[in-house]
Parts: C-alpha cells; sequence; structure tokens
C-alpha cells in the first residue's frame, strides 16, 4: 500500500452543500434560507430578540453612573516616594510636587494631579506638595517630622432658589 491508495471508507466523508446552483440541485433559488424576510438576506444577526418577549438587556435594572467631572488622580504610596529618594532620584531638600515625581519616574504621567497614600514608610525629611493625600498617610508623613501641603478643594456652590 502506497500513501497516494489511501482513502476513507465509502460513505464516511460527505460533499458540502453548493447552495444557489438552480431548482434541479434541490438547494436553488432561496438556497436553503426558506423564504423572504430579514433572515433570509445576507450579514443579519439579530443579537438579544426574544422573539418578542422583554429582552434580557432590557429587562435587567440599570445600575450606576459615570461622574464626567470626577477627577483622576495618580496614586503614589510613601514607600515608592522613599525607594525613590533612597535611590537618589528624588532631592529630600527640595519640595517633592507632582512634576518632580514624574521627572524622577516614580509617575508616568500627571492627570488631575498626585494623591498620596499610606503604604510603605517614610523615613526622610520631605515637604510634599501634592493634589491630596489619604488619612493615613498624613498621620505618616507628619509623624517622621515632614510638611505636607494638600491643594485646598474648591468650595461647593450653594444653590439659591
Amino acid at each position: 500500500m502506497k500513501l497516494n491508495e489511501l482513502s476513507d471508507n465509502p460513505g464516511a466523508t460527505k460533499g458540502r452543500k453548493r447552495v444557489g446552483r438552480g431548482i434541479g440541485s434541490g438547494t436553488g433559488r432561496t438556497g436553503g434560507r426558506g423564504m423572504k424576510g430579514q433572515k433570509s438576506r445576507s450579514g443579519v444577526a439579530i443579537k438579544g430578540f426574544e422573539g418578542g418577549q422583554m429582552p434580557l438587556h432590557r429587562r435587567l435594572p440599570k445600575r450606576g453612573f459615570n461622574n464626567i467631572f470626577a477627577k483622576k488622580y495618580v496614586e503614589v504610596s510613601l514607600g515608592r516616594i522613599q525607594t525613590a529618594i533612597d535611590a537618589g532620584k528624588l532631592d529630600a531638600g527640595q519640595p517633592i510636587t507632582a512634576e518632580a515625581l514624574k521627572a524622577a519616574g516614580v509617575v508616568r504621567r500627571v492627570k488631575d494631579g498626585v494623591r498620596v497614600l499610606g503604604g510603605g514608610a517614610l523615613t526622610s525629611k520631605v515637604m510634599l506638595d501634592v493634589a491630596g493625600a489619604s488619612g493615613p498617610a498624613i498621620a505618616a508623613i507628619e509623624k517622621a517630622g515632614s510638611t505636607i501641603k494638600v491643594a485646598a478643594k474648591p468650595e461647593k456652590a450653594e444653590k439659591t432658589a
């Protein structure tokens, strides 16, 4: 027996259906799609349609909302700032601002400002000038003998009506 003599058993494989090749083929005219209508056309998939029943995505309630005015802060931990100071990337004698953190490679980009979080320990005496800080971070900074200046939040305008 040779490789070119190998073949499947008779009836093991079935030829593909060639649709739209004349009435005599059995799959001519409508090509096995039935008659007329949206689903007989090509490129139609009615996603989410449940036969007239209200679809699942419309039965479930909407949840949450996306505040378009929310500020996007870059978060930096105290431990990461201390690591940069130890590596000589940040100067502890100078005020540490968002621009200084970016120049040192601590943060990639300054979005709406930098927010300091309390992860890690701060041992150097530094002056931080940032957009925000968490409560534990402020406590840890003051415990280390450092100072922090947090940008003041704008006051909300009161409604007069």
